[in-house]
């Protein structure tokens, strides 16, 4: 365990690690701030390489693999990782700073779920044949599904593990080949799990890793004409770089962007469940979540309350380090990102939010440790900047509402649409709010659930597409029609 953390890390293509020769980057445990080991940092050059061992495999041995054989090797895949689970949590603690525990529960377990779920898909892809066309003559048509080839996928460091696996997994059952991309502060689990591939049987080049900077090695992926898919997650503005790049070449895109998701209080919620699962749901990973529901609009019946709710349960949550199963608020990612966040909470006291707990106005300096404590701000603006942006870090703000046409018309008003949540116990209520909210995902009396069976993705600023579940098994097939004339 220990010798696989403090090698270098290098790419893994074709089947076999390869060094760079392009540098390295330091990799920066977040809580002690010490350095781990270095990662190569690749150019176009392992690009090429790493597409050219993917296109190669799909037209090799993984393309002549039958759909039951691919659906085998998916499985001992899933079997490799849970196997493996100890060691996986301990690499998502120790890149992105996570709980351990949340690391297990949701990043391993939720990636042997996924591949278990898409395994299932591989024998059920197929085409149909109709006889609703009109044509003159006498004709047979049909259609096939096709792997689309290449896929490109783009991977951030907040869940490294299980969005590669969600893209992994559709993309595998669909016949594709992989390259991906980590995010350069969180490559371990990445390179763990093409190891794990190796290991149980899957076939040289048909998962790659290329490791390195965004703006050159996802670039030169986004470009490169050996790709006929790229799925990114992350930030909405880099996002929109990579897919207006993705666009030269006519790739396939799926885009998870930002996300500011709103969240609805009414007056007929059970106001100690909502603020118990509205803490979950932007505390978790300690806000870096793309979905964290961090702008709340509480009844004014029921906002004094619930205020009093949050601050006490967000000052019980334990700080520490990742590697501690106890803590729930561990240190941010790093020290750039960990100044953004705070950057955030200043404005936010120089807005006029009222500060109901964590980080008052005098904390710029940078605590060794990298932790901030959570941070809730009520009297909160639609035009202040923490309901505005997308902060990703440990930091909620509240308002209050009279009229639940007003709390619908606020929340649908950010530029984002991701996801939302609604706490009632009226359940023709909940469903109405549901259909009025514009967002991917809306979850009811809970934040954050996920499951293989079901789409997750947004609209507007969040992007396009999805992943998980039957819908997006169509992003990584192409249809082909068939017709044959008889008798000509």
């Amino acid at each position: 365990m220990i010798t696989f953390v403090t090698r270098p890390v290098n790419h893994f293509i074709g089947g076999v690690e390869v060094d760079g020769e392009t540098g390295r980057i330091d990799l920066i445990e977040p809580f002690t701030r010490a350095r781990l080991t270095t990662m190569a940092s690749g150019s176009e050059v392992e690009v090429d390489s790493a597409v050219a061992a993917a296109r190669k495999a799909l037209a090799g041995p993984w393309g002549r693999l039958s759909p039951l054989e691919r659906q085998r090797l998916i499985l001992r895949l899933a079997a490799a990782i849970e196997a493996d689970t100890v060691f996986l949590s301990y690499l998502e603690a120790i890149g992105v700073g996570k709980s351990i525990s949340d690391a297990q529960a949701i990043d391993v377990f939720g990636s042997v779920a996924n591949l278990e779920y898409f395994a299932g898909w591989t024998s059920k892809l197929d085409g149909r044949t109709t006889s609703a066309v009109s044509l003159p003559g006498e004709t047979f048509t049909y259609t096939v599904k096709e792997p689309v080839g290449v896929v490109a996928a783009l991977v951030p460091w907040n869940f490294p593990l299980q969005t590669l696996v969600w893209k992994l997994g559709a993309a595998l059952a669909c016949g594709c080949t992989v390259v991906c991309k980590p995010s350069e502060l969180t490559p371990l689990s990445a390179m763990r799990l093409a190891h794990l591939a190796a290991d149980v049987g899957f076939p040289p080049g048909v998962i790659n890793v290329v490791n390195g900077l965004g703006h050159v090695v996802g670039q030169a992926l986004a470009a490169h004409p050996g790709v006929d898919k790229l799925t990114f997650t992350g930030s909405t503005p880099v996002g929109t770089a990579v897919g207006r790049t993705a666009l030269g070449t006519m790739k396939r895109l799926t885009l998870e962007l930002g996300g500011k998701s709103p969240v609805i209080v009414t007056a007929k919620a059970n106001v100690r469940n909502a603020a118990q699962a509205i803490l979950s749901g932007v505390f978790l990973n300690s806000g870096q979540v793309c979905d964290a529901g961090s702008r709340v609009y509480a009844h004014r019946n029921v906002y004094d309350e619930l205020l009093q709710e949050l601050k006490s349960g967000a000052e019980c949550l334990p700080a520490g380090p990742g590697l501690d199963p106890r803590s729930r608020i561990t240190p941010l990612v790093s020290t750039a990102h960990r100044a953004r966040v705070l950057e955030h909470i200043v404005s936010a006291h120089r807005e006029g939010a009222s500060l109901v707990t964590g980080e008052p106005a005098s904390t710029v300096e940078q605590r060794r440790d990298g932790i901030l404590r959570p941070t809730i701000f009520g009297s909160c603006t639609e035009d202040m900047r923490i309901f505005r942006e997308e902060i990703f870090g440990p930091v909620l703000g509240v308002s209050r509402f009279s009229e639940i046409d007003e709390a619908v018309e606020r929340a649908n008003s950010g530029e984002f649409g991701l996801a939302a949540a609604i706490y009632s116990n009226s359940v023709d209520e909940t469903i109405r709010l549901s259909r009025r909210l514009k967002a991917g995902n809306v979850y009811i009396n809970a934040h954050g659930l996920l499951d293989p069976a079901m789409p997750f993705g947004g609209m507007n600023a969040s992007g396009f597409g999805k992943d998980m579940g039957p819908e997006q098994l169509d992003s990584y097939l192409s249809t082909k029609s068939i017709y044959v004339q008889i008798g000509g």
